[in-house]
C-alpha cells in the first residue's frame, strides 16, 4: 500500500503527541500522550491490513522518507518499504505493543457547558502569541452568556504579559462565570477551524471542521465553572 499525503500529515501531527503508535486494522488512528492528558482520533483514507506497533514514528517518517514514492507490504514482524524504481528496501521491525502507549477505550464526552467555533486564523494567532510572549497558560474566560475571551498568561505570575482574543460562545441559556484552564504545550492540533467544546469535568473536544481528526484535552485543576 502507499500512504496517502493526508496519512502522512496526521502521523506527523500525532507524532507530537507521542512518538509510540499502534496503527489497528483499518482506517481509523488514534494516540494518546504519554501523561494521558491528550487523545487524539483520526478517520484516514488509507486502509491498514493489520495491527502494527511502532517505537519512534518520527523514525518510521523518517525511513518513509529516504524512498521516492514509497510502498509498504506488510509482513509479520517488519514492514518492507520499497521505493518507486523497486530497486532498493527497508525492513523497518515493529516494537512489541506492551511497550507502546495506546488509547484502551473510546472516550465519551461529557454535555459541555460552553460551545463555539475557533476558526484556524484565531487559533494560530493565540498559539504564536503564547510562543511569543512565553505564555504557558491558556484560559477561556466568560465575559458574557454570549461571548467569551481567550487569554494567553501564566496563572503563576499576575504581572506576566497578556494576549487577548475576543470569541462568540454558545452557553447553552445559562449566563454564569467559568475559567477553563489549558496549557498551552498541550494545543498540539492540525491545523483548521474547529468546534469547540468544553466541561467543567476538566475536559475538552477539538473537533477539526475538514479534516476527520478530534481532540480530547484534559484541563487544568484551576478550571472553575459556577452553575
Amino acid at each position: 500500500m502507499k500512504l496517502s499525503n493526508d496519512t502522512i500529515t496526521v502521523l506527523k501531527n500525532f507524532s507530537t503527541i507521542n512518538q509510540n503508535l499502534v496503527i489497528k486494522e483499518g482506517t481509523e488512528l488514534t494516540t494518546m500522550s504519554a501523561l494521558k492528558n491528550i487523545v487524539a482520533k483520526a478517520t484516514i483514507k488509507d486502509d491498514f491490513p493489520q495491527e502494527i506497533a511502532i517505537y519512534d514514528l518520527n523514525e518510521f517518517l523518517s525511513a518513509l522518507s529516504l524512498f521516492v514514492e514509497p510502498e509498504l507490504v506488510f509482513q509479520d514482524k517488519f514492514v518492507v518499504i520499497r521505493g518507486k524504481d523497486k530497486n532498493n528496501f527497508l525492513n523497518y521491525f515493529y516494537s512489541d505493543p506492551s511497550v507502546v502507549t495506546t488509547p484502551k477505550s473510546t472516550l465519551t464526552m461529557p454535555d459541555p457547558e460552553v460551545s463555539f467555533n475557533l476558526p484556524g486564523g484565531q487559533l494560530g494567532e493565540v498559539t504564536r502569541s503564547a510562543a511569543v510572549i512565553g505564555a504557558p497558560d491558556m484560559c477561556l474566560e466568560a465575559m458574557t452568556d454570549k461571548t467569551a475571551l481567550i487569554k494567553v498568561t501564566d496563572k503563576k505570575n499576575l504581572d506576566n504579559h497578556t494576549y487577548a482574543v475576543k470569541v462568540d460562545v454558545d452557553t447553552h441559556g445559562k449566563d454564569v462565570p467559568y475559567k477553563y484552564w489549558f496549557k498551552t504545550e498541550n494545543l498540539k492540533l492540525l491545523g483548521g477551524d474547529y468546534s469547540v467544546a468544553m466541561s467543567s469535568k476538566r475536559i475538552s473536544h477539538f473537533v477539526n471542521n475538514t479534516v476527520p481528526v478530534e481532540y480530547w484535552i484534559a484541563l487544568e485543576a484551576e478550571t472553575t465553572y459556577s452553575s
